[in-house]
């Protein structure tokens, strides 16, 4: 099998990119609005249970769209393996950071490091490291900069693997070129 393009890799993360943002806004209105107390603004709220059902229905077709665009060879599979690690990080970090945008980025970069199709030039370990930096730097980011923190969120996990993915072919060319 051929390595996939960078322009394919980069068009197949954008997408997902913007299509995680409709299920990232959804579970994160869903969610304000269910830690609202006050009446007035529980009034002006979105529904609850159906912003956050919204949000969590969407994020499986980010890592369909990961898997099956990238031309993963067992899509189907990675899909379902992403769903399962997105759950079995996302629920754990949330519940340590204490926020979900923080778990969320989690849950998403983990299953991302899965759905999206790996080449031999590309390191698991630098993908899972991309998604940790991103998580880190979205739990400082949340504490810090408050509402900026949730512009830029969404992006941090796709675009993370992208580069670490980059970051491994530019070290195999490197290191193929020092040893000739």
């Amino acid at each position: 099998m051929e390595p996939l393009s960078p322009r394919r890799k980069w068009q197949t993360i954008t997408l997902a990119t913007l299509l995680l943002l409709p299920a990232y806004w959804a579970l994160l209105a869903g969610l304000v609005a269910g830690a609202s107390d006050s009446a007035e603004a529980r009034v002006n709220a979105p529904n609850v249970v159906a912003a956050v059902a919204l949000g969590l229905a969407l994020i499986p077709f980010v890592f369909v769209l990961l898997a099956f665009m990238s031309g993963h060879p067992r899509a189907p599979g990675a899909v379902l393996k992403a769903m399962g690690l997105a759950l079995i990080v996302g629920i754990p970090v949330s519940a340590l950071a204490g926020d979900a945008v923080t778990g969320i980025v989690a849950a998403v970069g983990s299953g991302a490091i899965v759905a999206l199709r790996a080449d031999p030039a590309h390191n698991w370990k630098a993908r899972a490291y991309a998604v940790a930096v991103a998580t880190v730097y979205t739990f400082v980011l949340v504490r810090s900069a408050g509402a900026v923190a949730l512009l830029a969120a969404p992006a941090l996990p796709l675009t993370g693997i992208g580069v670490a993915d980059h970051m491994s072919e530019w070290r195999r060319e490197r290191e193929t070129m020092l040893t000739e």
